[in-house]
């Protein structure tokens, strides 16, 4: 059997200045951040928490202010942070005006109801301090001081009737059986399925921390919220150092209060990348359904997603949801119309990912609507693999390894050595995402591609990813809409759901 090794390099991203770099640490330290103006800016906080943490989470932003050296023995991955002012040129204020409390006493009042009405009643006193935010004067980003017991708080659905309960439970028990199929799988090799595939379990429970950003995000003059865990700014209860943390989140406060950290470098302008995925969602009628969603993202246009047509459940294979012809063909229209409202023109071409391989009926959807209104376009699939690489001297494969068995079976993988960094920053063997395509394409462009995306998760300063973009995006938002009423349009920002 023929097997061809090639190794992508790492994708450069581009800062401040015209400046690119692989590490955003690195180079942010250099140049800042994309469009960084002259003038140092202020990002203005709201703060919900309960009255013991407040000054706790003051004295964390006040130190992210300056220098925080890091701790951690690699000092190329895990960077001293030189403060936000000389980073992102901007300070931080969390004004009086901006802060509302949790009174105590309320707060342990419902905390000692019983599961399901403690659910409600705290879900409804947090979600209605973070809505008193969102007036005239507003302010870019709202923290939430969640307690550890209830940021893990999560409860069975109630709106479930028995019959759908059942029916959910043996969809959980098939995702599960199709997860373990995979050979020898490990822990990361489950994760990562999980990730890729509808989940029976979102739909099962509900999640206080999904069950906030959903009821705060349909308000109509919304903010975006970032919830904060006492280990992420007391110092002594932290899960990484100082440093670490002070990166990963002033890169989301950076994004979410209106801001574009980096952007891929080497990504061909004009172009659309649009990720399917499906979730599971209960419809008014009580049937279960599932949803379709599109997220686009481009260096044109911040990431935007659209919800797309209900499938039911009956509309599968291999287990596998797909859409119709109509449907793919309405959902391409929608993505090239919304993307054009965004840029003021169409874009050149558009490539569109997908976690199963295409049905026939989606690839004629697609390629109908796309090519009659864009240059090109190409149908990438991607899906998980219990497929398995070593170096020599039973080393980790470099991320950006593409392995090519055969002639038509590719491997691509997203995690694995880290040469600039001198380590593999994972647990277990890397795991790759199998790559295809319908239709002839370039797959070595296409895995390209795909690498570059996954370093547009500005959740976190790694800049490396598992997913692209596309996919990890959908995925979110898919989550977030079990959450949802059945009448509700998602927002479309990506700033949202992270």
């Amino acid at each position: 059997m023929r097997i061809k090794i090639d190794c992508l390099p790492e994708p450069e991203v581009r800062f401040g200045n015209g400046v690119t770099g692989w590490e955003p640490k690195a180079a942010l330290a250099k140049a800042g951040p994309l469009f960084a103006g002259a003038e140092t800016e202020t990002i203005r906080l709201g703060l919900v928490a309960l009255p013991g943490e407040v000054e706790s989470v003051r004295d964390w932003f006040a130190r992210m202010e300056g220098l925080i050296v890091s701790s951690e023995t690699n000092a190329r991955r895990f960077r001293e942070f030189p403060g936000a002012r000389r980073v992102f040129n901007c300070a931080y204020e969390l004004p009086d005006r901006f802060l509302r409390w949790i009174d105590p006493d309320t707060y342990r009042l419902h905390a000692a109801l019983p599961v399901r009405e403690r659910f409600e009643r705290l879900l409804d006193l947090f979600a209605s301090r973070v809505e008193a935010l969102f007036g005239d004067v507003q302010p870019d980003c709202v923290l939430v001081c969640l307690p550890e017991e209830l940021a893990e708080l999560r409860i069975s659905n109630p709106r479930l009737s028995w019959q759908e309960r059942a029916v959910l439970e043996r969809l959980q028990r098939e995702e599960e059986d199709e997860q373990l199929a995979l050979f020898a799988p490990s822990p990361e090799e489950l994760k990562l399925a999980a990730e890729l595939r509808p989940q029976a379990e979102e739909l099962l429970f509900r999640n206080f921390y999904r069950a906030l950003k959903a009821r705060c995000m349909t308000h109509p003059n919304p903010v975006p919220i970032q919830v904060l865990r006492r280990h992420t700014y007391i110092s002594s209860e932290a899960l990484q150092s100082d440093a670490t943390r002070a990166w990963n989140l002033s890169v989301s406060l950076y994004y979410k209060s209106g801001h574009i950290p980096w952007t891929p470098q080497d990504l061909t302008p004009d172009s659309c990348f649009v990720g399917i995925s499906f979730h599971h969602l209960k419809r008014r009628s009580g049937d279960l359904i599932y949803a379709s969603l599109a997220q686009a993202f481009s260096n044109e246009v911040e990431p935007f997603a659209l919800q797309g047509g209900s499938v039911p459940q009956s509309q599968t294979r291999n287990r596998q949801p797909y859409l119709t012809e109509e449907q793919g063909a309405e959902l391409a229209h929608r993505v090239i119309m919304a993307y054009e409202a965004r840029a003021g023109s169409r874009p050149s071409r558009v490539i569109v990912h997908k976690t199963s391989r295409y049905q026939p009926e989606e690839e004629a959807g697609f390629r109908e609507s796309l090519l009659a209104e864009v240059a090109g376009c190409e149908l990438v699939w991607f899906a998980p693999t219990g497929f398995r690489l070593l170096r020599r001297g039973m080393q980790e494969p470099w991320r950006g390894t593409l392995c090519t068995v055969g002639d038509d079976q590719h491997y691509l993988f997203t995690t694995g050595f880290v040469a600039g960094w001198d380590e593999y920053p994972g647990p277990h063997i890397p795991a790759p995402l199998q790559v295809g395509a319908a239709g002839e394409t370039d797959i070595r462009e296409r895995a390209r591609e795909i690498l570059a995306l996954t370093k547009m998760n500005w959740n976190n300063a790694e800049g490396m990813g598992r997913h692209p973009i596309t996919i990890s995006f959908a995925r979110k938002v898919g989550t977030i809409m079990t959450e949802m009423p059945d009448d509700a349009v998602p927002n479309p920002l990506y700033r949202f759901y992270m």
